[in-house]
């Protein structure tokens, strides 16, 4: 039997996550600590979470994984963002971090990444306060794979979330009409973002999954620096 993993992905609400075990669950919480808390207490222990966060942070250049996946995500290469280095996401506003990872890197993140900030280091604190296996995911390139090839269609249109529902389905994933608190609290392309990261979590688990890149980079904060699928 397959250890059981949960798949996690940001809303606006918190998080939503996807547990793959026996069975589909979906969740959703405020805080991750107690999205993964939510997720064990229901259905028992998890043994690795994929979290669509950049985890392990750069001091003064680009991540290889951003960079690397940004190329193999192809035509939704603007779907991977460029997380900005430690010290700039740690800036009391965007200007300002603009300016500290320009200084470090030579080169501007987007207003978005920056915006994650407070997300990226929530997940930050968690991983390092934990014992289990996190893993960064992005979850276009687990779509990419599930398909063959990057999805021509955006999930933000009918088609792009029908086609990522189809793949999931088509790999068990099926993501009923009725998913209780997370149904109500995420938005359709959240929650099929965390199903598609509970997918590559899974092949975490199973030993079947690669990385970018390989092997992870290393930075200051000590964490393994690199995107799942």
């Amino acid at each position: 039997m397959v250890d059981r993993v949960l798949g996690v992905d940001a809303c606006k609400a918190g998080w939503v996550g996807v547990a793959l075990g026996d069975d589909v669950r979906a969740y959703g919480a405020r805080h991750i600590a107690d999205l993964v808390a939510a997720a064990e207490v229901d259905g028992g222990p998890v043994a690795v979470v994929g979290v669509d966060i950049p985890i392990g942070l750069a001091d003064s250049t680009p991540r290889l994984a951003d960079l690397q996946a940004r190329q193999a995500a192809g035509v939704r290469r603007s779907s991977v963002f460029l997380a900005p280095v430690r010290a700039a996401l740690q800036a009391a506003d965007y200007p300002t971090a603009l300016a500290i990872h320009r200084a470090f890197t030579g080169g501007g993140c987007s207003v978005q990444a920056y915006r994650l900030g407070p997300k990226i280091l929530e997940v930050d604190a968690w991983v390092r306060g934990g014992s289990r296996l996190v893993v960064e995911v992005h979850p276009e390139l687990s779509f990419a794979r599930m398909a063959g090839a990057p999805l021509e269609e955006s999930k933000a249109t009918w088609a792009g979330a029908e086609r990522r529902r189809f793949l999931l389905a088509r790999e068990g994933i099926g993501l009923g009409s009725d998913l209780g608190r997370a149904g109500r609290l995420a938005g359709v392309d959240d929650v099929l973002d965390a199903g598609a990261v509970a997918w590559s979590t899974r092949r975490v688990a199973l030993g079947q999954a690669t990385c970018l890149p390989d092997p992870p980079e290393v930075f200051s904060d000590g964490l393994p620096c690199a995107i799942w699928t």
